[in-house]
Order: C-alpha cells, then sequence, then structure tokens
C-alpha cells in the first residue's frame, strides 16, 4: 500500500531505507515490479510522446582486490547510461532503450579481473535496452527486446558499471493490493540470450553458466509472490533444458512492536539440480541450501542475525551471476557443499547528516565438505551518502571494504576495497 512499509504503515514502521539486502541481490517480494499495485497501474495511464522519461546517470568506480594467492585486481572507470521510455501509444504499446558505457581511466593489465571492464581491461559500450511493451489491461504487460527484470537468480546484479540485461520474452502482471485486498505479482518468461554486466554483446544463457562451447540452450522463468499485510510468500523455477533447474521460496513476516520498531523474519530454500543430457558439469548433480533472518529495525538502526546451511552432491551455483542466500555478502557467497554460515549485521542511518549511513557485517563459513577447502570469515565495512535534497540530491557516494580470512595453515586473506561515485542527472 501506499506509504507503507512490509505492508506497515507508515505512521507504525520503523525507517524504510536501511536494508539488510546485498547490492545486486533482488528478494523475491520484491521481483517482477518492486511497486505498488496502484503505482503499476497509475504508470500504465502515461501518454505516449508527451510522458516519455529519459534518464542519465554518471558513474565513476574503483575497485582494488588482492586475492588469497596475493594475486591483483584493478582498476578505475568513468562512464554510466543514457535511456528513455515513451508513453503509451494508442494506449496499448511503449518502447525503451538504455545505453552504457564503462571507461577505462586507470587499469594495469596484470591486474585484470574487476569486472569493470572487458577482459584484457578494455573499455566497452552498448545498447544494453532496447525493447518494446504492450499493455494487456492496466494490470498485465508483455515485453520483448532487450530488456531487464529482477528475479532471485536472474537479475540484472548491478553492482558494477553496467547491469546484465537479457533478450527474452516477458509476462509480468500486478494484481489486487488495494482497499486491504491481498496483492499478487506474477511473472512468466523465455530468457534466450544475455549480456553480462562487463560485456558489449549478449550471449546464450547456457554459455554464461558453463556449459561447453556450442551448446545453446535459455531459460523458462515462472514465478509469482502473494502479499497480504506484513506477510509474503513466493516461489520462482528457472529450467534451462539439458543445463540445470533451480527452484526457489521465499516467506517473510514483519511486526511492529511500538513506533519506529519492527521485527521481522524471513525463510528461503533453493533446489538445484542437473536435467536432461546434464550438458553443465557433464555428470548428475544436486545441490540445496536453507536459510533464516532475523532483523530488528529499532529507530535509525537495523540488526540482522541469518543463518544458511547447504547440502547435496556439488556446491550451490550463480549461474546467471545472480544469488539470493542470507549470508551472500560482498565478496562470497557462503555455499560449498556441505557448507553452514553465521552472519551478523548492524547498520545505522545518521539523522544529522541527510542521507548518511552505515554497516558492518561477520559472517562466519564452517568448513565444507570438499577437504581441500577451507572455512573461512568474511568482514564488511560501507560507508554511503546519499543526499535526499539540497545542491547534492540524486548523488551517491558510497566506500566499501571487505576482508577475508580462510583458515587454511598459512591464513591466507583477501581484501576487496571499492569507492564508487554515481549521479542521477535531472533531466525531467
Amino acid at each position: 500500500m501506499p506509504g507503507a512499509v512490509d505492508g506497515i504503515p507508515a505512521k507504525e514502521s520503523a525507517r524504510s531505507e536501511l536494508s539488510s539486502t546485498e547490492s545486486g541481490q533482488t528478494p523475491l517480494d520484491q521481483s517482477f515490479a518492486d511497486q505498488s499495485h496502484a503505482d503499476w497501474v497509475q504508470q500504465t495511464r502515461r501518454r505516449a510522446w508527451q510522458d516519455t522519461k529519459f534518464t542519465a546517470q554518471a558513474r565513476s568506480y574503483f575497485l582494488g582486490r588482492e586475492r588469497y594467492d596475493r594475486s591483483e585486481a584493478e582498476a578505475w572507470t568513468l562512464g554510466g547510461s543514457v535511456g528513455l521510455k515513451t508513453g503509451y501509444f494508442r494506449e496499448s504499446f511503449a518502447l525503451g532503450a538504455t545505453a552504457y558505457t564503462s571507461q577505462k581511466l586507470y587499469g594495469p593489465a596484470d591486474r585484470d579481473g574487476t569486472q569493470l571492464l572487458k577482459p584484457g581491461q578494455r573499455s566497452y559500450s552498448v545498447l544494453g535496452e532496447l525493447y518494446g511493451e504492450f499493455l494487456l489491461g492496466e494490470q498485465t504487460r508483455f515485453s520483448i527486446g532487450r530488456l531487464a527484470l529482477d528475479t532471485p537468480y536472474l537479475n540484472r546484479s548491478d553492482s558494477r558499471m553496467t547491469p546484465q540485461t537479457y533478450e527474452a520474452v516477458t509476462l509480468v502482471g500486478v494484481y489486487g493490493g488495494e482497499q486491504g485486498l491481498p496483492e499478487w505479482k506474477l511473472g512468466a518468461g523465455y530468457f534466450g540470450r544475455m549480456k553480462p554486466r562487463n560485456a558489449d554483446d549478449f550471449a546464450s544463457m547456457s554459455s554464461v553458466a558453463g556449459a561447453a562451447a556450442g551448446v545453446d540452450r535459455g531459460v523458462y522463468v515462472l514465478g509469482g509472490n502473494y502479499r497480504n499485510g506484513a506477510f509474503s510468500l513466493g516461489a520462482i523455477n528457472y529450467f534451462s533444458d539439458d543445463i540445470i533447474n533451480i527452484f526457489y521460496t521465499e516467506a517473510n513476516i514483519a511486526r511492529p512492536f511500538r513506533e519506529n520498531t519492527i521485527l521481522r523474519a524471513g525463510l528461503q530454500f533453493s533446489d538445484q539440480r542437473s536435467v536432461g543430457a546434464e550438458q553443465l558439469q557433464g555428470r548428475r548433480f544436486s545441490a540445496r541450501q536453507a536459510g533464516g533472518k532475523l532483523e530488528l529495525a529499532l529507530g535509525h538502526a537495523l540488526l540482522t542475525a541469518a543463518y544458511s546451511s547447504a547440502w547435496g552432491s556439488a556446491d550451490m551455483q550463480s549461474p546467471w551471476n545472480g544469488y539470493p542466500g542470507y549470508a551472500s555478502v560482498q565478496v562470497e557467497d557462503f555455499f560449498r557443499r556441505g557448507e553452514s554460515a553465521v552472519m551478523l549485521r548492524a547498520a545505522y542511518e545518521f539523522v544529522s547528516v541527510d542521507g548518511l549511513s552505515a554497516h558492518a557485517l561477520w559472517v562466519h563459513g564452517s568448513e565444507p565438505d570438499d577437504t581441500s577447502q577451507h572455512a573461512r570469515d568474511e568482514y564488511d565495512l560501507n560507508l554511503q551518502w546519499k543526499p535526499q535534497q539540497g545542491a547534492f540530491s540524486g548523488l551517491s557516494v558510497r566506500l566499501r571494504y571487505a576482508r577475508v580470512i580462510q583458515r587454511d595453515a598459512t591464513r591466507s586473506t583477501l581484501e576487496d576495497l571499492r569507492l564508487m561515485a554515481f549521479y542521477e542527472l535531472p533531466l525531467q
């Protein structure tokens, strides 16, 4: 409902800006359409050229990483995106397009691997989105072309210079959600090819997942999410013939105790398995992960504790670079076979400085079943300034640091430093 957080009226909810969702992740209750039914319907009433929306964002990004083996990855880039989406011609059809670029400012050839640039530390530009959108009534939209869609395992993964986009056909709808009625979000689609986040061309979904050259398979997606007040429950399935099937489900509930205090709980489960001719790993495999999360939103603070456990005949996978695990953080996903992970996280929004927030977290991952691998601990720090008012509105500056300690004989470490500045240009 408008003005609500977790289905709780705004006057009863704690601060809504803080979230424990990792950058680049998409929770199931925000999949398909991250907006209310009322906002969804309002968009359908935009007129063709008169209500065309133009967008532009400038980005600068530095990433430096020293890996466990002391090799390094480092780059600094400048770029961004420009795009538009028309209103609806004859109240039935709209067009959208977005172009992206990432240009090298600094990037030694022997420090490749940041994913800010193409392999070889090369700059790139790409028309990432070019699509048509058809209205099937006010509640349902059919889209075809190069487009972006956010779901738990297949999403934009927008944590570098440019997001992932897809050559796809999708059908998405938002139903109910007004006058106290439950809300349904439903989505289905076929994804044939995708642009990885540091690429200027589209490759088959199966090749991005890791299948051998010459194997060309797409992905069929079907899912939905039900929300009734502060409770939500959803499920989604991804099927790629001869490659992999992934089933994911998630449930969330929130309960206010008093003004500016909310307790939230979440549960998630993933099932992954080989299908058909088993052309991803050349063998039969299955893997599962379950997790739970508790959050306490207390005024301007958010405290989070999470647990996950993975089991099966193989490690869990993120074949298209999206992974929804509660313990998946800045560097590690903590989803190896036999690995259990515990996460503790604290975030705070500073009331004295508009848009200033910070969070710190720790994740411990146990020893996995593979005896050649080791337990790990990751420590992350994040500082972000994103003013909502004044001359700097539209600017986001973010500093992120991660240190991972691997409990092997030498206590090897990985360090990851990121500095980002994004600016939304005021074109409207």
